[in-house]
């Protein structure tokens, strides 16, 4: 599978990013196993997770996600195939989130516990603190990356102008920058990026690792009318957001398109976002071994110009 640069990183990914959102949520513990050894084996060796996945589940308190991913490193041993992204910062529970340089440090030697790793490939910064001074947070960042426990850096959840600014603020100190960006991005919400991160992450050599690459599953055209709303616990939710004039013009258009390229709307729509100019690898997830394959074919799916532009025209929000 070919690999791509995230920023000026050094990492090489792959097109479409694992989000592990989903391990200890609605994948129990065999199924993490099996999902990240296939996937491993198709070449997505990239895995998106975060300290507080997955503490919105009843009885969870966030770490889960992680542990799990952390004993398949122990039992596969595969450590050196894949790459790692984890995320600091939201919170998990009182007095305990924000950039903090302390709490950062405190939850960094937590998440490396968790995963049974002496380091992590990309150190996110899972939203902006506007509490915490960037050069502290950046200088903290920085003694991880020379002790070795941090790779590299990225912010997720930043506006252009605080990007913007902590980027000027890792130059002017001579500290570490923010190597990429994760905002949410897909077919039908393409404004917040498109209107400010996608310049800028373009002139600055940035990768983009976008979530909610699907829109939460309607861009697979699982939900086509409100009786679909009972089909998943997020149905109703999914319904109400995204059943309007301009959710059914993207759908008909990804219908034309995946018949016409002979592939699922799911992987139209992501094909569609790896060749968007600043997206580097959209990060999506599965819950069994047929939509993993899904998501692999969809990594390696080119469409042409014209379909490109059939459901660009389709999706503007302009």
């Amino acid at each position: 599978m070919i690999k791509r640069a995230l920023g000026r990183s050094g990492l090489q990914i792959p097109p479409l990013t694992f989000g592990g959102n989903v391990f200890g949520w609605t994948v129990d513990e065999a199924g993490t196993y099996s999902l990240l050894d296939a996937m491993v084996d198709a070449g997505l060796n990239f895995i998106d997770t975060a300290d507080v996945y997955s503490r919105w589940v009843k009885g969870n308190q966030g770490g889960e996600s992680e542990t799990l991913i952390g004993k398949w490193l122990k039992r596969s041993g595969k450590r050196d195939r894949v790459l790692i992204a984890t995320k600091v910062g939201m919170e998990m529970g009182p007095d305990a989130k924000g950039l903090a340089p302390a709490y950062i440090r405190r939850s960094l030697e937590a998440s490396l516990a968790r995963l049974q790793t002496d380091y992590v490939d990309l150190y996110q910064s899972h939203q902006d603190d506007p509490d915490t001074p960037l050069t502290d947070t950046l200088a903290e960042y920085a003694k991880h990356m020379e002790s070795g426990k941090v790779r590299a850096i990225g912010a997720s959840n930043y506006t252009a102008v605080r990007l913007s600014e902590a980027l000027i603020t890792s130059e002017r100190h001579s500290l570490p920058r923010y190597e990429s960006i994760q905002p949410e991005y897909n077919l039908y919400r393409r404004e917040p990026f498109e209107s400010g991160l996608q310049s800028l992450v373009k002139t600055q050599q940035m990768g983009t690792i976008n979530y909610y690459a699907l829109a939460s599953g309607f861009l697979s055209g699982k939900y086509r009318s409100p009786a679909d709303a009972d089909k998943s616990p997020r149905g109703r939710k999914i319904v109400e957001t995204y059943l309007n004039d301009r959710g059914y013009r993207i759908l008909k258009a990804l219908d034309d398109v995946s018949e016409e390229a002979g592939c699922t709307p799911a992987q139209a729509a992501l094909a569609w976002q790896i060749a968007q100019p600043g997206i580097t690898s959209p990060i999506v997830s599965a819950t069994s071994l047929a939509q993993l394959d899904e998501l692999v074919k969809a990594a390696s799916l080119t469409l042409t110009h014209d379909q490109l532009a059939k459901l660009s025209q389709a999706s503007d929000w302009h």
